[in-house]
């Protein structure tokens, strides 16, 4: 699979695990609804401005376009909410996952 098709694989299932329909997306980022189709199926590559544009719009660190065997999040409002989760935690620094973590873990019985 080539990177682009990758990134198009997963740009997809964020987009999907948020929520958004390809047109929405494509109003988000200020795109052509072609665009966000083509780079989906991996036919384009997106610019570094268009992929920074896209993790902000579906909350996600822009690495996580380029990973292969993305784990598949459940559909629905579950889904979305662990997407957003993992958005957040992706973008806190050692301490502050360190001081969730505690508190996780004081919640559970």
């Amino acid at each position: 699979m080539s990177l682009r098709e990758v990134f198009g694989s997963n740009c997809r299932q964020f987009r999907k695990a948020v929520g958004l329909t390809q047109s929405e997306l494509a109003e988000k980022v200020d795109l052509s609804l072609d665009m966000v189709g083509r780079m989906e199926r991996g036919a384009v590559a997106p610019s570094f401005d268009n992929i920074e544009k896209l993790a902000e719009a579906l909350n996600i660190p822009v690495m996580a376009f380029f990973g292969q065997g993305i784990v598949t999040l459940p559909s629905g409002d579950r889904g979305k909410l662990l997407q957003t989760i993992n958005g957040t935690l992706s973008r806190m620094n050692e301490d502050e996952l360190a001081k969730l973590s505690n508190m996780v873990k004081a919640l559970k019985p």
